[in-house]
């Protein structure tokens, strides 16, 4: 039997934490490990012993971004009416599912969060970052503007300009600087403080919480943050029409590493730093 895709524990009393668990490969986002994520996270959500939940990654990173190797179209954990920008659409989707639960989750984040590790650590309530952790979309410098399009929602105009037209990474402390993250904490001391945050939200009862949490939601629904976002889809699935979008894409198909290092190379930076993998 193959090992769970996303490890589960209880590490204090009321906190839940789930662990992505392809550390060889990034975390990439597979449907396959989103279809364990999203269970878990409903599970949790109806689970009375749980009152608040973590995602982080195993091994050197958070997550590096959606799975380049898979057919995103086949397996995705919940259905999205198919046709034009169904991909960009099943994203928002399952943004807004963790955005409604109930209960609160806290996204802790190291190393790379890249493309759709981004888009995850977005849709958590709490967002706790590693000083040295890199945070950014590169996926502008070839494809499309993200699924998601969270940006100007999180950091404001003028950052989200910046990131959006380079493709360049914050840092964990630039992230908390931009109110992208909560905090930043040095790497070694980030799973104690987000465990103790964690225990702190805990100590508030559930049926009180949920309520706290959706009225901050709602205020962000009122500004018009659900059409916004949905919207955005279009203009990314127009993006793929491009004719760069499309050379790259060729490229893509015939070797994905030398596709995106060649992407990264003018920037110096990602792949043809590090030779990352995910995106």
């Amino acid at each position: 039997m193959s090992e769970s895709l996303v490890l589960i524990d209880d590490p204090a009393p009321g906190v839940r934490r789930l662990t992505l668990n392809r550390p060889d490969k990034r975390n990439p986002l597979s449907n396959a490990l989103r279809t364990e994520l999203f269970a878990a996270l409903e599970a949790a959500d109806v689970d009375d012993d749980v009152r608040v939940t973590i995602i982080r990654g195993a091994g050197n990173c958070f997550s590096a971004g959606y799975d380049l190797k898979s057919n995103v179209a086949e397996g995705q954990p919940f259905y999205t009416a198919g046709g034009l920008g169904n991909w960009p659409r099943h994203v928002v989707e399952g943004f807004l599912r963790i955005w409604d639960l109930a209960k609160p989750v806290i996204a802790q984040v190291h190393g790379y969060c890249l493309a759709g590790g981004t888009e995850l650590a977005t849709a958590c309530d709490l967002v706790y970052v590693a000083e040295d952790a890199r945070i950014g979309y590169p996926v502008v410098r070839a494809i499309s503007p993200p699924d998601n399009q969270f940006y100007p929602w999180i950091v404001g105009l003028r950052r989200a300009m910046e990131l959006m037209l380079t493709g360049d990474h914050m840092s964990g402390i630039e992230a908390a600087e931009s109110g992208f993250a909560n905090r930043a904490f040095p790497l070694e001391e980030l799973e104690e403080a987000v465990l103790g945050i964690a225990g702190r939200v805990a100590q508030v009862p559930s049926d009180l919480q949920q309520i706290n949490k959706r009225a901050v939601h709602r205020q962000m629904d009122a500004m018009g943050i659900r059409a916004a976002i949905r919207a955005g889809t279009e203009m990314q699935q127009l993006a793929t029409f491009t004719a760069s979008t499309q050379a790259h894409l060729a490229e893509l198909r015939q070797g994905l590493t030398e596709a995106l290092s060649r992407r990264d190379a003018a920037f110096g930076d990602y792949r043809a730093e590090s030779g990352g993998k995910g995106d």
